[in-house]
């Protein structure tokens, strides 16, 4: 399975390209250290020594929108996982519980790492989440365990990646 073609502004990588060095600017990144403590007033995840984590916010927390969250509610995803394939069909079920669990493990050590839509189509399933380590680890989970194909693009300019699986 290929890309007939690659979108504009990105390019083909391999699984092994050093293409996650984030060196472009990415609006929802923060833009230096926020006051300490900080809660997100939507999931309840705490700023707290430098990286944002599950813990009870303090009473004395500062009030603020987590990065992630910040993402979902403007609905601009940075990592877009399609997944096709009569395989995929015949074991949507056991994929999407695949899926589903890398995102719980990724996200109870990394609050910002959460998949914000899945969206079922005929015989496709695009799964969009807020950081592109997460799409790129869901694809990479897939391929370990199933095989099939698995392709990325990515969009410096932009911070964005897609990521296709198939068998």
């Amino acid at each position: 399975m290929g890309y007939a073609t690659i979108s504009e502004g990105y390019r083909k990588v391999s699984r092994h390209d050093e293409l996650f060095k984030e060196r472009v600017h990415d609006a929802y990144k923060l833009k230096g250290k926020l006051k300490e403590p900080s809660a997100c007033s939507q999931c309840g995840a705490v700023y707290h020594k430098g990286r944002w984590q599950w813990m009870t916010a303090p009473t004395d927390a500062h009030r603020t929108i987590c990065p992630a969250c910040h993402r979902i509610h403007d609905d601009f995803p940075a990592g877009f996982l399609t997944l096709k394939g009569e395989y995929l069909r015949t074991h949507h079920n056991e994929i999407m519980n695949l899926v589903r669990n890398h995102e719980k493990h990724e996200r109870e050590e990394h609050p910002l790492k959460r998949i914000m839509a899945l969206e079922e189509r005929a015989d496709t399933t695009l799964v969009t989440t807020t950081d592109i380590h997460l799409a790129r680890g869901i694809g990479e989970a897939l391929h370990h365990a199933y095989q099939g194909e698995l392709e990325y693009q990515y969009n410096p300019e932009q911070n964005l990646l897609r990521v296709s699986w198939s068998r």
